[in-house]
């Protein structure tokens, strides 16, 4: 394996570790803070500190460039790093509807519900709608990628209506519409993946944190008091999960195959799910844990269809 699968493959493996723990950090603010509110809070966090970075990445570049006696091509890099800004806009919105589909999902989830465990497995179901519209893309669906989704539908079957349609939550139909909106965010990264990750990170939170305070402005009534006592989740939501984790997950799908990629940011499912049961003391039922497993394993299957070029 060359040297920059494995930095793409630890980036990314980094990111669903952070992300998974991140659930808890959501579900502890849900009590506190509107999902607006929340969103604002942590994408402002995130895109002050990746602003820092912009603006100070490119003097060291051009000063490593004049020690080196390399040429520093201005204009070039300007064009890079505008161009990166607008294809980070533009998963901003992506991505601004995938967290606060999956927040308010998270928030509206009864207070006897294991939370974190079904938004983080409901959310790793975005690798299979990217399988299925690279299949439609391509005008033919592999076996394998059919097999998934009908294996996926069964684990979500499993995991959100085993007591029957009664049982199924409106949080459940959040977290598969922000699936779907991650799935879209993923794509819109693949495409542009030529782009400066750190620029196209930040722009990308900046469009979050602009979006969710004008949501909260007209939805959510706004309390200092209470904004202040989820200061802990919101700090790591916004350091961790925004800063570290997206970026790392933007620079990881440079050097990693969609497929592997996509497979290494389903384990997303298990880390929430573990985090929720050693910090939470959440619990899933039998049935629960097989629907978890069934859906695991469709993600897996998923990305076993060849779908499209390694990257070079």
């Amino acid at each position: 394996m060359k040297k920059s699968s494995i930095l793409g493959a630890a980036l990314l493996l980094t990111a669903t570790i952070v992300w998974g723990v991140a659930f808890v950090a959501q579900s502890s603010a849900s009590d506190k803070i509107g999902s607006f509110t929340f969103n604002a809070a942590r994408a402002f966090i995130a895109a002050v500190l990746l602003s820092a970075i912009v603006a100070v990445k490119e003097p060291v570049v051009k000063q490593r460039a004049l020690k080196a006696n390399q040429p520093y091509e201005k204009t070039a890099r300007m064009k890079r790093l505008k161009k990166s800004l607008i294809a980070g806009a533009i998963g901003g919105v992506a991505l601004f509807a995938a967290v606060n589909f999956q927040q308010f999902g998270i928030e509206k989830y009864p207070s006897d519900t294991s939370a974190s465990g079904r938004a983080g497995f409901l959310t790793a179901t975005y690798v299979v709608f990217v399988a299925a519209y690279t299949a439609i893309r391509h005008k033919k669906i592999h076996p394998l990628t059919a097999l998934s989704c009908v294996g996926c539908v069964g684990g979500m079957y499993l995991l959100c209506m085993h007591g029957g349609v009664q049982k199924i939550y409106f949080g459940d139909l959040l977290e598969i519409f922000g699936a779907l909106c991650f799935a879209a965010q993923i794509l819109i990264i693949d495409k542009f993946s030529d782009t400066d990750g750190v620029a196209f990170s930040c722009a990308q939170f900046w469009v979050v944190a602009i979006l969710s305070v004008i949501g909260a402005a007209i939805f959510e009534e706004v309390n200092l008091t209470d904004l202040k006592a989820a200061w802990l989740p919101v700090v790591y939501a916004g350091v961790m999960s925004g800063c570290v984790g997206y970026t790392f997950q933007i620079l990881g799908q440079k050097y990693v195959k969609p497929a592997v990629a996509s497979v290494i940011m389903s384990l997303e499912s298990v880390f929430a799910a573990l985090a929720g049961w050693m910090i939470l003391k959440e619990t899933l039922s039998a049935v629960e844990l097989c629907g978890c497993a069934l859906v695991f394993i469709s993600v897996v299957i998923s990305q076993l269809a060849p779908a499209e070029e390694p990257k070079n």
